[in-house]
């Protein structure tokens, strides 16, 4: 809650508008709201940008129903990761409005579309394997606000396909690059542009890849000096960074002031 929105509470306690009780339960909800199994952070979205995301795995349906209920009473921009189909038939009743994204096991609540970024995100894959977590990324910096490219299969077994998209690859200001087995793609990515370039290293690849552990290796010994790492099939990361670096900041948003 910002300062906008407490004048605003207090206004409507002034105005009668606003029982105390109420008025009392938002204000003791200022920074997170205990409902026993979850603390929900609503201060995420002031502190770093984006309100807090659901990591879907291990929690419950109705776990996870009530957590969105409580975020987008407060953000018109919901993630869950790492869900399922089901789950999100539930979250229906929760927002009618919800997405399903099966390829990266997302829902997506996106009430507010306005424009945040500088300039367009590129995300690329070297497989159509790797596609799932590329898709998360994307997905992830489209709700926070960003213009996202989609370059798909395009690893370096056969690296014509992505000298064709030399000239689409120089005009992203951050490209989230995703890859399995040896996790090269990044490099080479890195070595054709001057943005930064976030590397996922995926899970994708034989016995000798370690479930992405090759990937992630390759990519931290990376020679390219703007290329940067998030962990094994962190779409979600990659999407969220790359938006950060970004976004447009305005005085207000990294100070608070009014």
């Amino acid at each position: 809650m910002n300062l906008r929105e407490i004048e605003e509470l207090l206004g409507a306690h002034r105005a009668g508008d606003l029982e105390t009780t109420e008025a009392a339960r938002r204000l003791a909800n200022l920074h997170y709201e205990d409902i026993e199994h979850t603390r929900i952070d609503h201060a995420r979205a002031e502190r770093q940008g984006f309100p807090e995301v659901v990591f879907g795995a291990g929690k419950s349906r109705t776990q996870i129903c009530e957590i969105v209920e409580r975020l987008v009473a407060r953000s018109p921009n919901v993630l869950v990761t790492r869900t399922d189909a089901e789950t999100y038939g539930e979250v229906r009743n929760v927002a009618t409005d919800a997405e399903w994204h099966a390829a990266a096991r997302l829902i997506r609540i996106r009430r507010d579309r306005t424009e945040l970024g500088v300039g367009e995100i590129g995300v690329v894959t070297a497989g159509t394997s790797d596609i799932p977590v590329a898709e998360e990324a994307a997905l992830t910096a489209e709700a926070m606000g960003n213009r996202v490219a989609r370059i798909w299969d395009a690893g370096v077994a056969g690296i014509h396909r992505l000298f064709a998209e030399r000239e689409r690859l120089l005009t992203f200001r951050v490209i989230v690059v995703a890859a399995g087995m040896e996790g090269a793609l990044p490099s080479v990515v890195g070595g054709l542009v001057g943005v930064p370039v976030v590397a996922v290293p995926t899970s994708i690849g034989y016995g000798a890849s370690f479930g992405g552990v090759a990937a992630l290796l390759g990519m931290l010994n990376s020679c390219a000096s703007n290329v940067t790492v998030v962990n094994i099939d962190n779409g979600f990361g990659a999407g969220f960074v790359a938006s950060l670096i970004n976004r447009k900041w305005n005085d207000k948003e990294v100070t608070g002031d009014e």
